[in-house]
């Protein structure tokens, strides 16, 4: 599946594999860097849910979206962080793994490219 969102005056097309239900708990937990794919999960109304990269060993940027994919917030998350908050109600997430694959990606959206494949 694909989505298009509108970052920095530009348009960025992302393959995503779309979450079901079990997936919103699991995310990107025991996932190899390399293999992991950019998740999607869409809730349907808006919420307000904390997520955590507990057992997920590689960093990724998670993008909160509203209505109509609008962008919200972007974080780049480090592994094993309890509580990661967003600053409102949202009504999907995309999860971006830091990999080879997805660098150019991850280097747009994240000002901080220095420490995108750290732990």
């Amino acid at each position: 599946m694909k989505i298009g969102l509108k970052y920095k005056n530009k348009n960025l097309n992302l393959d995503v594999k779309r979450g079901n239900f079990f997936q919103k708990f699991w995310g990107l937990m025991f996932c190899r860097r390399e293999n992991a794919k950019v998740l999607l999960f869409d809730f349907g109304k808006p919420v307000k849910i904390s997520i955590h990269s507990w057992f997920v060993f590689f960093p990724f940027v998670a993008i909160w979206l509203g209505e109509k994919n609008k962008i919200l917030e972007i974080k780049k998350i480090k592994p094993f962080e309890l509580m990661i908050c967003p600053g409102g109600s949202f009504h999907k997430l995309v999860e971006i793994p830091c990999s080879r694959k997805y660098y150019n990606t991850v280097k747009f959206l994240v000002e901080d490219t220095k420490s995108l494949n750290s732990r």
